[in-house]
Parts: C-alpha cells; sequence; structure tokens
C-alpha cells in the first residue's frame, strides 16, 4: 500500500480513523484535567480536495461527501458532530487529517506531539502549525513515540499510530509500538488504524494481538466490500487498548450506519471484537 496520502484523503477509511478519533477525544474531554495526544505518524495536517492527486481519485466523493450529504438520526448526528465541525472548520474544499482534527478538539490546557519524518510532508506540515504553543513538532520516525517519548507529563490521553504500510513490516512495529506502551503508559489510549485488503490475513495479525492478553482491548473493523478478495483496499479497522467504557455502546448505534452510508458493494459489514484477555 505504497501511496501518498494526498490521493486518498477523505475517503471512507479516513472517515472511519476521524470519526473514532473524535469520540476517544471527546471521552478525555470529559475530565478538566489536561492531556496530551500524539499522533505518531502525522502526514502534512490538512488536504486539498481540489488540487489533482484528489481530483485523480475522487475518493473523498465516496467518504466525506457521502457522509456530509446524509442526514443521519439524532443519535447518529451526537457522535459524529465533532468530526462535522473539524472538516468545516478547516474550510472550503479542504480536508484535516488526524493532526487537524485533533487539534480542533483540544481546549487551552490541552497539548498535541506531531511526529512525521518525510522530508517534503514535514516542512508543510510544520507551516500549518507554525507558533502554535499547544503542538509540539517532530521531524523524527513516528516509532520513536511509543518508547522514550512516554508517558507524557500529563499523565492522560492518546496515542494515534497510522503507518503508511508502504511495507509488510508496519503490523509488526505496532505489536512492539502497543507492547512499549503498555510497559511504559499502562493508562495511555493506544489506537492502532491498520488497512483490510484480504481479512484472513489481518485475523492473523489480530490472532497474534489476542495472545498477548492484553487487559481491555478491542478491534473495530468496517469493509465497504466483500473483504475476502484481495483485489484492493476492502476496509479497514482500529485496534483500541484502554478504550472508554462508553465506546462500546456508542460503536453498537454508529457502525451499522457508517456501513449502511459507505457500502460499495454487496458484502459490506462492520465487525466489534473484544480481544481482551480471558
Amino acid at each position: 500500500m505504497n501511496y501518498r496520502h494526498a490521493y486518498h484523503a477523505g475517503n471512507f477509511a479516513d472517515v472511519f480513523k476521524h470519526i473514532l478519533l473524535t469520540r476517544l477525544i471527546a471521552y478525555l474531554k470529559r475530565k478538566d484535567k489536561a492531556f496530551r495526544v500524539y499522533d505518531t505518524h502525522a502526514g502534512i495536517g490538512f488536504y486539498d480536495l481540489d488540487a489533482e492527486e484528489a481530483q485523480k481519485t475522487q475518493e473523498w466523493k465516496l467518504g466525506v461527501g457521502r457522509v456530509l450529504d446524509a442526514n443521519p438520526p439524532k443519535e447518529i448526528e451526537a457522535l459524529i458532530s465533532d468530526w462535522r465541525a473539524a472538516v468545516a472548520a478547516s474550510g472550503e474544499g479542504r480536508y484535516p487529517g488526524s493532526p487537524a482534527i485533533a487539534r480542533h478538539l483540544l481546549r487551552k490546557q490541552d497539548r498535541l506531539s506531531l511526529y512525521e519524518l518525510h522530508p517534503e510532508d514535514f516542512p508543510v506540515l510544520a507551516g500549518n502549525f507554525s507558533n502554535d504553543y499547544q503542538t509540539r513538532l517532530l521531524n523524527l520516525d513516528g516509532w520513536l513515540a511509543a518508547g522514550a517519548h512516554i508517558p507524557p507529563k500529563e499523565a492522560r490521553g492518546l496515542m494515534l499510530i497510522d503507518p503508511p504500510f508502504e511495507d509488510g513490516d508496519d503490523f509488526d512495529r505496532m505489536i512492539d509500538a502497543l507492547n512499549k506502551a503498555r510497559k511504559r503508559w499502562a493508562g495511555g489510549t493506544i489506537a492502532l488504524w491498520y488497512p483490510v485488503k484480504r481479512r484472513s490475513h489481518t485475523d492473523e495479525w489480530l490472532e497474534t494481538l489476542r495472545l498477548l492478553k492484553f487487559p481491555d482491548l478491542i478491534d473495530v473493523q468496517l469493509s465497504i466490500r466483500d473483504p475476502r478478495t484481495a483485489t484492493t483496499l476492502n476496509g479497514c479497522g482500529m485496534v483500541i487498548a484502554n478504550p472508554p467504557y462508553t465506546l462500546r455502546s456508542e460503536l453498537g448505534m454508529l457502525m451499522p450506519w457508517l456501513r449502511d452510508t459507505l457500502r460499495e458493494e454487496k458484502g459490506a459489514d462492520f465487525r466489534i471484537q473484544d480481544l481482551s484477555a480471558r
């Protein structure tokens, strides 16, 4: 899956990932105490949907375009309202990446740490967040975040790990990062986004995570077409360590609606499963 995200910004996978991100941050905001959000593979922060890359694929029309045009029931609107607000705040014709969505939701006491190693992307990211005292920009390999850079001084927080999957090692790196985070920041919420082409492949990885016997670990997966044939990106998922206690009930309402709104073909479905120690 070697690609520049500008071609795929605002697609179904972004919508899924970013709505879940807003729910995780919303829970952290229930307490007045400060928290920190880490984004280990930040990208550039904002994406121009009128640019050549986005117009070439037009994937955003089947993602953010569909959700913004939808008329969801009140209970779903309440769950996606933070995401809608972050998209609107980005300006017409732009889609916010996870750094911009997280930053939009921060309060004055909260902080954001953004990691980006790509030599072309980091200057753009830095320009988008220049003079922002709440955001720390690091031109470093994001995998370092799960090591020496945690726990944060705020103690509370969230780490989003969303690598580019340019090689076959990122699934193993996520397991390593999760193990490191468990040792150094046992109370932190860790969210691992992953692509799904053929579900049987990712199921092997999920079973490895299950065998690690984390005390509280869930997997959420959305497929917009049948995930048994690996011809394209059929779906995506997010594994969440230490999820908010409210998240399971929210997902029970949200995921059927996202499946129905974003489906492309027969075989579209969702799955919510517990990977915790038994």
